[in-house]
């Protein structure tokens, strides 16, 4: 799984990088159809990633993996049994403006504490740049099991730092992933919107 299959820009993408990638984007798909499927995808991806960014000295992103597989069962759960403040079946929704200042400022605190965790702890090479997109993550699936709108603002910022920090450590194939989670970041957004104001049309 660990073996190069073959080179890309100077640098080996492995079985175990092309399998995650896969399961990532077909687990995006799923997500803009607000599919249950896109969770159990998200626990397969988030094993084979956890792996990839522990042989990458990515401690950080590897244990992110580790809470992704939990906050998916959660998710899953979510969006199977999950209810909303009106007691209705969840749905897509955003959050108030006071809920959205609280997201972005923890976000914003726990990115040192993770960041000198990773400094002083192990022996990352990028602890700042890679706490900022697991703790933004962390956020971004929190809200994504609860079908608010702001989950892909949020992945369209965690996608975009992560370019950067992947093709530091050269996994190309994860830039391009992350480049098209960018993309479709984008895309579920405006689908998103559009889900609200047609449940809104008929509430």
């Amino acid at each position: 799984m660990s073996e190069p299959l073959f080179t890309l820009l100077g640098s080996p993408v492995t079985v175990l990088e092309l399998l995650a990638f896969g399961l990532a984007l077909w687990m995006v798909a799923c997500n803009l159809r607000v599919n249950p499927l896109a969770w159990p995808l998200a626990m397969g991806s988030s094993a084979l990633y956890g792996w990839l960014f522990l042989h990458s000295r990515l401690y950080g992103e590897a244990s992110l993996q580790l809470l992704f597989i939990v906050v998916a069962g959660w998710g899953w759960w979510q969006w199977l049994r999950g209810r909303g403040s009106d007691g209705q079946a969840l749905r897509v929704h955003r959050l108030s403006t006071r809920a959205r200042m609280l997201a972005l400022g923890a976000t914003a605190a726990a990115w040192p504490l993770v960041a000198l965790l990773l400094q002083h702890a192990t022996d990352s090479d990028v602890p700042w740049l890679d706490a900022l997109p697991t703790v933004g993550s962390v956020t971004g699936q929190l809200l994504l099991g609860r079908k608010l709108i702001e989950n892909w603002a949020t992945w369209l910022a965690v996608n975009l730092v992560s370019i950067g920090l992947f093709a530091i450590k050269g996994l190309w194939l994860t830039v391009l992933l992350y480049a098209l989670f960018a993309t479709l970041s984008v895309v579920g957004w405006r689908a998103w919107r559009r889900l609200e104001q047609a449940g809104a049309a008929h509430g």
